[in-house]
């Protein structure tokens, strides 16, 4: 189902040649006077749509590669009906009490263990120079991936050529995600066709896409090369520094169980309803009655979640910063919640 099977360099080489035009000396003339004009207001550019082709890409992208470069790399790349099968109905689409059974399992917790004594060194290592908790590194390292077992098997590159041109929720996100494969591939001199990963592009242990691997991605082993494909320190590390870099607090918690009472369910549905973001204080809910540990200080920014347990029935919890910074990882409550437990598993697993 590739949609284009025409040489891209073919049609560089016809659209160039579409624009050429001969230059014609034009015929003297007088000056025309200059008219004062009243000043106009300066207009803000709108920033352009995405593009809708790789011909139009490439032309935008002229700054991260040559034009022969880009033909080269959309002449060999292929388009994956079944990526965009996937992406539309993700693995966070379901309720919680199948999300968790799948991705928060006691064997998850098992295996969690069993890794984290393993990898106890780096893992402790990474816990010191961030200031993460090894276990919440863990836990996304085995939501992730299961302990770096499964790390994906699509090529990077076929899978954001897919969805850069074909997912028309996320073109601009993805297109940018292409253009950082590029330069991530210079910047690292490989072929940015030999990266393989998820059907969405993310790569390596933590599931890193291309400009988050160029953002956030550490050296944890001292070879010089932040590799997160096989270094299980570097793979820490580059969890560690993410987290830390938007804003993990030490010592914190991720989220609280909270227990209102049948009257108090509405205003927490409510509160629940609201985009996620901490734009609430542990002091406001506790005005509204309800039982917080007294080590949560007043002034903490919180926000409410809830999950659904069984059909039809809910939980609630207090998510707090650290639980923001871990969803800013993966934008899904449910992801956050199964990190958090997995975590609060290892710790109870291991002494350290």
């Amino acid at each position: 189902m590739q949609k284009h099977t025409l040489s891209l360099l073919t049609m560089l080489i016809l659209f160039q040649a579409a624009c050429t035009t001969q230059t014609v000396t034009p015929e003297r003339t007088l000056p025309t006077p200059t008219i004062p004009s009243t000043p106009q207001p300066q207009v803000q550019n709108e920033p352009l749509p995405p593009c809708n082709d790789q011909l139009c890409f490439m032309q935008r992208s002229a700054h991260i590669a040559t034009q022969d470069e880009w033909a080269d790399f959309f002449n060999q790349v292929e388009y994956k009906d079944n990526i965009i099968e996937i992406i539309t109905r993700p693995a966070t689409s379901r309720p919680w009490y199948r999300f968790g059974a799948d991705n928060a399992s006691a064997k998850r917790i098992a295996d969690g263990v069993a890794f984290y004594k393993q990898n106890q060194r780096v893992a402790l290592q990474a816990e010191q120079n961030y200031g993460v908790s090894a276990s919440v590194m863990t836990a996304i390292l085995g939501i992730e991936t299961v302990y770096g077992r499964n790390m994906g098997s699509y090529r990077v590159a076929d899978a954001l050529n897919t969805l850069a041109f074909n997912y028309n929720k996320r073109l601009d996100f993805f297109q940018d995600e292409l253009r950082a494969l590029m330069q991530m591939s210079k910047e690292l001199n490989r072929n940015p066709l030999d990266f393989t990963g998820s059907y969405a592009g993310a790569m390596g242990m933590p599931q890193f896409m291309p400009s988050s691997y160029r953002k956030w991605a550490k050296d944890g082993d001292g070879d010089g090369f932040a590799d997160i494909w096989t270094s299980r320190a570097d793979a820490y590390a580059s969890v560690g520094n993410y987290l830390k870099e938007h804003g993990w607090k030490t010592g914190g918690q991720v989220f609280v169980p909270l227990y209102p009472s049948f009257e108090q369910m509405p205003q927490l549905d409510a509160f629940s309803a609201e985009k996620t973001g901490l734009n609430h204080t542990v002091g406001e809910f506790r005005q509204m009655g309800l039982n917080i540990p007294p080590n949560i200080q007043d002034d903490e920014k919180a926000m409410i979640y809830r999950l659904e347990t069984a059909p039809n029935e809910f939980s609630y919890y207090l998510g707090l910063n650290n639980f923001y910074v871990i969803w800013q990882y993966n934008n899904s409550r449910m992801y956050v919640h199964a990190v958090g437990l997995i975590a609060n598993g290892i710790r109870q697993g291991v002494s350290y």
